[in-house]
């Protein structure tokens, strides 16, 4: 197979990926959602490896039902992050899994560039699930398949993401597809954890609170430590979606949070499984899209 036909079976990113590239997994979603066999022999007798070289139980899950639902052999490795220090070691346990006749590779991990690197060199479609605070393709796309579901369409969408901008991959990969579809994106973030080479305007809670979309990212309480955090009460305070704040968005606006959530710090308890939150949707929605996302690699 041709490297650059092997590039468009990869899904690396959303940010160079065409509109009509992220619509025809968008509507080949629908297809798997809507059918009415749970399990198909479509991937029978093809390697699917999940390679994870940072910590997931969400993802990893997602991806191996999709995988299983498609009727592919699934295979497992996962790497506490302490145990892979340099991209060589991560070369060549992909490099090995390859050589043992995969057919494709899930592959999450913590530095960044890597990912890149792997895919010039390994002859099999690689799928990014996550890749340090770069890109998170699947999470993206099932954001917006999920908006599209709710709205019917995506154009002219209000969107805004609050929370650590700085470090969220999931809050790239999301500015980059809603913008291919004429989504306005807006970030809410304090000021140290606002990252200045997107160029997304930042707004207030108060204005946050108009969009049809918020989208609350996870704290990662580990910055506590760091001083980037003051506090979990302080930033519930000031930045977290909370009942009394909830109670001014539109009616037809939805609440959305990639997962794991810390209830009661960016999101309160009460609104996890609000009228208007979508959380458990976007998880439910996280299958057909990863069936869509691995069908393409193996095709």
């Amino acid at each position: 197979m041709t490297m650059t036909k092997l590039k468009q079976r990869s899904l690396l990113g959303l940010k160079d990926l065409s509109k009509d590239e992220i619509e025809s997994i968008l509507d080949r979603a629908a297809y798997w959602e809507n059918h009415p066999v749970k399990v198909h022999n479509a991937m029978q007798g093809k390697f699917a490896a999940n390679m994870f070289f940072e910590n997931s139980t969400r993802t990893r899950f997602s991806f191996e039902v999709a995988e299983k639902r498609l009727g592919a052999e699934v295979l497992n490795f996962s790497a506490a992050v302490s145990s892979v220090q340099k991209g060589e070691s991560i070369y060549d346990t992909v490099r090995t899994l390859e050589s043992m006749g995969i057919d494709v590779g899930i592959i999450r991990l913590k530095p960044i560039g890597v990912l890149a690197e792997l895919a010039e060199k390994i002859k099999v479609p690689l799928v990014n699930a996550g890749d340090g605070n770069n890109e998170h393709p699947t999470q993206a796309l099932l954001d917006l398949y999920t908006m599209r579901k709710h709205f019917g369409q995506l154009k002219g969408l209000t969107v805004t993401i609050v929370g650590d901008v700085l470090h969220s991959r999931v809050a790239r990969s999301n500015l980059w597809a809603l913008r291919k579809f004429g989504v306005n994106v807006k970030f809410c973030s304090p000021p140290n954890m606002q990252a200045e080479e997107l160029d997304a305007p930042y707004v207030s809670m108060e204005e946050a609170l108009k969009s049809d979309v918020i989208m609350m990212l996870r704290v990662q309480l580990e910055r506590h430590e760091s001083g980037m955090l003051s506090s979990a009460e302080s930033y519930r305070e000031h930045y977290g979606l909370t009942v009394e704040r909830a109670s001014k968005i539109a009616g037809h606006a939805i609440i959305m949070h990639p997962a794991p959530i810390n209830r009661n710090v960016e999101i309160d308890d009460d609104l996890v499984e609000h009228p208007q939150s979508r959380i458990f949707t976007q998880m439910e929605n996280g299958v057909p899209i990863r069936m869509a996302v691995i069908e393409r690699a193996l095709s």
